[in-house]
């Protein structure tokens, strides 16, 4: 049984295991994530591992991150919460500090994986991982393998133009308009109140309470969700749709979506549009890294 130590960077915290290579946690913690340094936070994963090392002896090391991940030389472009992270190779950074095998990969990237190896996709080989939160991002996999793209914006879905694009110079976007931000920045406006005060958990609550308004505004947003959904069935006919991020938990919400689908189905029966929920939660990146260490080094014949 091989082990490895696997990281989840986020904006404000590090979630961390020792995995094995089934998938299985062995331990699992989290740390703040450094603000100030990229030495902290090279720091602070070099502490985690030697940790692990005094415990197991580690395969390699994988790592989740935001960004736009070159997983060949471990640079990472785009805009994140953690400026320090783009510029450098992270990668060769940690690699040099502990002489452990280092594997890095977008973390929506990572999320798709997880669900490509032991989750709602294992048995299929082309499918979209579509994670709803502030914003919307995501994953192509084709024949089990991340598309990346030439710039590697691949699975960037946000970014498409849905409306207003005849009156504005871009025009908004999917993720303005159905993430999950996107309604909480709706819902605010339209009551006069403040986005930061609002939760997507609160203005279901609303709704739920009788608030006609904010009934409307969900009914928008599942349509807006289910007019992207419905476009990517057509340009990547994937075997199967995969929705993630907190609120596809919530009770009745993929059944509302698929529901929107079938009525824009129309007559075409021959067109199967029907998404799933993502198999893992918050364990769904760390896995994914996992997943994704594995895949390189067979790439190399390890």
């Amino acid at each position: 049984m091989n082990y490895y130590a696997v990281f989840d960077v986020g904006g404000s915290s590090i979630k961390y295991a020792l995995m094995n290579d089934l998938g299985e946690f062995i331990e699992k913690s989290f740390a703040p994530t450094p603000e100030a340094s990229l030495k902290l936070f090279v720091d602070t994963v070099e502490s985690i591992v030697k940790d692990f090392r005094k415990k197991y002896e580690l395969k390699g090391i994988a790592i989740s991150v935001p960004g736009a991940v070159n997983v060949e030389t471990g640079y990472i472009g785009g805009v994140t919460a953690l400026p320090y992270i783009h510029g450098p190779s992270i990668k060769e950074l940690l690699q040099d500090r502990t002489h452990i095998r280092v594997e890095i990969e977008n973390d929506a990237n990572c999320a798709g994986l997880a669900e490509g190896w032991i989750g709602a996709a294992k048995d299929i080989k082309d499918y979209l991982c579509i994670v709803i939160g502030t914003g919307i991002g995501g994953a192509i996999v084709l024949d089990k393998k991340i598309r990346h793209g030439k710039n590697r914006f691949a699975g960037e879905f946000g970014y498409m133009i849905m409306e207003d694009y005849l009156e504005e110079p871009i025009g908004k976007t999917w993720s303005t308009l159905a993430a999950t931000g996107g309604l909480i920045n709706n819902v605010a406006k339209r009551e006069g109140m403040e986005s930061n005060a609002l939760t997507g958990e609160k203005v279901y609550e609303l709704a739920e309470g009788g608030n006609k308004e904010i009934q409307k505004e969900i009914e928008k947003f599942v349509k807006r969700l289910a007019v992207g959904i419905y476009n990517l069935q057509y340009v990547i006919d994937p075997e199967k749709i995969l929705i993630g991020g907190a609120i596809s938990t919530r009770e009745g919400f993929i059944e509302q979506i698929n529901e929107t689908l079938n009525q824009m189905k129309h007559d075409e029966d021959s067109l199967t549009i029907q998404v799933e929920r993502c198999q893992f939660g918050n364990d769904s990146n760390l896995i994914g890294a996992l997943y994704h260490f594995i895949q390189r080094q067979s790439m190399h014949g390890e």
